[in-house]
């Protein structure tokens, strides 16, 4: 199976200077506009790339949405694996990103040639894949699913189907647990923000704000899952803290989350869940905040760096991704 190829990050010629910082937003639009495209940007992302996308939303809801869209350009403020799995809903459009750079360490810790060596092992096996790898990965599996489905589409095989799970192995437990799976053999992958996160200081928060309830993705380790009143996709994060009763929240995600969830929970405290070094913002993904808005601004102006799929990849990967979003309806 070819790897999939991404673009060269800019073109030659393309030194001209950024407009200024206070028009950098009006010209975004314009170009938007004039090129017929689409902003689809992902929770995680910068608070002021949020406010210009036409669509923000978890993986499900960007797939969808891309699934969807007519537009002629899609520009995908997320990391690549979701620009990719735009590319392969939508071949005959241009799919650019602001940073060809902002990846993911899920992706990047099932690299293709070594999954498909390894489930060689495992012959008789479906395998079920979240959404955070690559082209090349989907091609190699049965179903594609995300934080908010990853249940459903486990179940939607036979209790005596013996299933791989990929790449996130603490989603897996968290399924197996939601399903009663106990069986799902699991990619050991892991999410850099996810794991960061400290039960003992999580513990110190909750004693400094016992009203709080505790808010989390099921990404995170058992150890900080098990003292969640709510465990969810981002957009079901976003969706409890509106709906509940209670006031204060300690969220354990990526904490670009809490822009979206202070407008759709107005007068409500949220309080970013404490990765375990008290010297960085570890609960910061560092590839989502490698696009910004001159980046964004620059997409649209030269439609690179662009995102290509090799077509039998492409093909391949489509047929799981197509059957994920049949059974989400």
């Amino acid at each position: 199976m070819a790897l999939v190829k991404l673009s060269a990050k800019f073109p030659e010629g393309s030194a001209a200077p950024l407009p200024p910082p206070d028009q950098l937003e009006d010209e975004i639009i314009r170009l938007k506009k004039e090129r017929k495209a689409v902003i689809l940007a992902h929770y995680y992302q910068e608070s002021e790339i949020q406010d210009l996308a036409d669509f923000v939303g978890d993986s499900l809801q960007l797939s969808q949405a891309a699934a969807r869209t007519d537009a002629e350009v899609i520009c995908f403020a997320g990391v690549h694996f979701m620009a990719e799995t735009a590319k392969i809903l939508n071949p005959d459009k241009i799919v650019v990103v602001p940073d060809l750079d902002a990846g993911c360490s899920l992706a990047d810790g099932c690299p293709a040639p070594v999954f498909r060596k390894w489930l060689e092992k495992y012959p008789d096996h479906k395998v079920v894949s979240y959404i955070n790898c690559t082209a090349d990965v989907k091609a190699l599996s049965d179903l594609i699913c995300t934080s908010s489905n990853a249940v459903k589409m486990v179940q939607s095989f036979p209790r005596d189907q013996k299933i791989v799970f990929a790449p996130d192995r603490h989603l897996g437990k968290w399924v197996m647990k939601q399903s009663g799976r106990d069986d799902l053999v699991l990619w050991q992958g892991t999410c850099i923000v996810h794991e960061t996160f400290s039960e003992r200081r999580l513990l110190k928060l909750m004693s400094e704000h016992p009203e709080a309830e505790v808010i989390a993705h099921p990404e995170c380790e058992e150890t900080i899952l098990r003292h969640a009143h709510f465990i969810g996709s981002t957009s079901a994060l976003i969706a409890y803290a509106k709906k509940s009763a209670a006031r204060t929240f300690i969220v354990a995600t990526e904490a670009g989350i809490l822009h979206k969830m202070e407008q759709e929970a107005p007068g409500k405290t949220l309080i970013a869940a404490p990765p375990d070094d008290e010297s960085c913002a570890c609960n910061m993904c560092p590839h989502m905040r490698r696009n910004t808005l001159e980046k964004l601004y620059l997409c649209l102006r030269d439609l690179q760096p662009r995102v290509e799929v090799p077509e039998p990849v492409r093909v391949r990967a489509l047929k799981p991704i197509e059957r994920m979003l049949e059974l989400s309806r």
